[in-house]
């Protein structure tokens, strides 16, 4: 009998656990997880956070307006989702981004439509070989007797052992290139390790400020953004810098940290800017979004959102020469003035 009791008490148990589970399954969507509640969600903390309404001109509340009316309660989570990123592509920025399990939105204007001057197929054929230096993420080559030096994403470290060998190269070169045309970005301590080691005294470079409130000016104080020399060995000769609008991000940054030392010179376009860092939530169904959070400008008060520009820019594509990149060859025409 006590074994018939426990094992009626386990079934019990069981039966209830079940039709727990049932209801779970067959329950409706929780009113906090619905698309309304997810737009809602979104919208506002965007409403709340984002750092460049102003300067983009941009009127979040039409914004609203216009794909409100595109939720309702029965839609599906790739038609939410394909809305919630149209709503967010109308700030125009490169680090927003809505990521799902199924599907990651983004802004790409500010590179699309726009010429690259730049053929990683040239660089590797004309410029680099097969006998170029591999110097962790840098790729460095004797070019005419400059070191070109190419670098295709600031997500890869440079250690203090990498640029060691960029300086003591040096002495074998008579001016330095770095190519960052087409880097997207990455980590800025590694924009900071090339930049502290072509510089003697501490600069000043930009300011920088952070969303804080709901208001429009709801900002922290403007703080400035400084390198600080390297206490080993340095180069401090001429340095071409070659950008494009696909140098975004950190590579905007670094333009920026560029074009404040008098030995520096951009070459190519402006940068496809990317002065805001991005902040990061998650909506209540699971998905997660990014968008900037905070605003950056030049020692003359010029935001680096739109990009860094070019001190000699390349205007015009068809004037290319032949086999050859015209970004590479005229920085090296200007490194080899008065040497």
């Amino acid at each position: 009998m006590r074994q018939q009791a426990v094992l009626s008490r386990l079934v019990g148990v069981l039966l209830a656990v079940w039709t727990m589970s049932c209801e779970e399954i067959i329950a409706p969507r929780a009113p906090e997880a619905s698309p309304r509640a997810v737009f809602e969600h979104l919208w506002n903390d965007v409403n709340n956070r984002y750092s460049f309404f102003d300067e983009k001109q941009i009127d979040w509340e039409a914004v609203r307006q216009q794909y409100s009316p595109l939720i309702h309660e029965n839609m599906a989570p790739d038609a939410l989702f394909d809305v919630l990123g149209d709503m967010l592509g109308e700030l125009e920025d490169g680090h927003v981004n809505l990521l799902s399990t199924f599907n990651r939105s983004r802004n790409w204007s500010w590179f699309e439509g726009f010429p690259l001057f730049y053929d990683q197929q040239l660089i590797e054929d004309v410029y680099l070989g097969t006998t170029f230096r591999i110097i962790g993420p840098l790729h460095a080559q004797t070019v005419d007797n400059m070191l070109y030096v190419n670098y295709r994403t600031f997500e890869r470290t440079i250690t203090a052992q990498h640029m060691d060998e960029i300086v003591r190269l040096m002495q074998f070169h008579e001016g330095l290139i770095i190519d960052v045309r087409s880097n997207g970005g990455g980590n800025l301590q590694n924009a900071l390790n090339i930049a502290s080691r072509l510089i003697e005294e501490e600069v000043t470079y930009a300011r920088q400020r952070f969303k804080t409130g709901s208001g429009r000016e709801d900002f922290t104080p403007w703080a400035d953004m400084r390198i600080f020399p390297h206490s080993g060995e340095k180069y401090l000769g001429k340095v071409a810098v070659l950008t494009n609008r696909r140098s975004f991000s950190t590579t905007t940054f670094f333009a920026q940290m560029m074009r404040t030392l008098p030995q520096a010179r951009l070459f190519g376009d402006q940068t496809g800017g990317g002065g805001g860092i991005p902040v990061y939530a998650e909506l209540p169904n699971g998905w997660t979004y990014r968008f900037s959070g905070s605003q950056t400008i030049d020692m003359e008060g010029a935001q680096l959102e739109f990009g860094v520009p070019a001190d000699q820019v390349l205007d015009n594509p068809m004037s290319i020469v032949e086999g050859k990149d015209r970004v590479i060859e005229e920085a090296i025409e200007w490194l080899k003035e008065d040497n």
